[in-house]
């Protein structure tokens, strides 16, 4: 399945229901709790028109949003339905990151995921992020996320296989 840019007009709700039913199992994990539970169907409209939200299928069982930051692309609310986990759409919309962080010029992906979601951090290293970071949420005195980033790397530009014509 292809990832593609949501537009207006759009099944906003459907990517809302997906993010929420995709991160439930943090609830009482993690502190503070996601952002995810302040979302909106207009927060998401948003993001589609000021940095971009990418989905497979209709109705969408995965999206992720990306927001350019100075030297990075910001990967946000990285989500897969339950039912579709384990078929690389993770990696396709990765993979998308990277071929518009690249088309924007940008040379570094970045993420972010909670301390205790040990979980995420092995499946985003696999991923080829790195960690190199931590940070606190407003009124916490230790980490409560963790930074990730991955270099992009340069496109690959394969030979002409048309016959090089030599000097006449």
């Amino acid at each position: 399945m292809t990832p593609y840019r949501a537009e207006a007009p759009f099944d906003w709700p459907a990517v809302l229901t997906l993010i929420q039913d995709s991160f439930a199992f943090m609830d009482g994990r993690i502190d503070p709790p996601s952002s995810m539970h302040r979302l909106t169907p207009d927060d998401i409209a948003a993001q589609a028109q000021q940095g971009g939200v990418w989905v497979i299928g209709q109705p969408p069982i995965a999206c992720v949003f990306l927001t350019v930051k100075p030297g990075a692309l910001y990967i946000g609310k990285l989500a897969v339905a339950r039912s579709h986990r384990g078929k690389g759409l993770a990696r396709a919309l990765i993979d998308t990151a990277e071929t518009r962080a690249r088309a924007l010029g940008l040379p570094m992906l970045e993420l972010q995921t909670r301390v205790e979601l040990t979980e995420n951090h092995a499946t985003f290293r696999a991923l080829g992020f790195q960690e190199t970071g931590r940070t606190a949420h407003p009124g916490h005195d230790r980490p409560t996320s963790l930074t990730f980033r991955r270099a992009v790397s340069p496109s690959t530009v394969l030979p002409s296989t048309a016959p090089s014509e030599g000097p006449t």
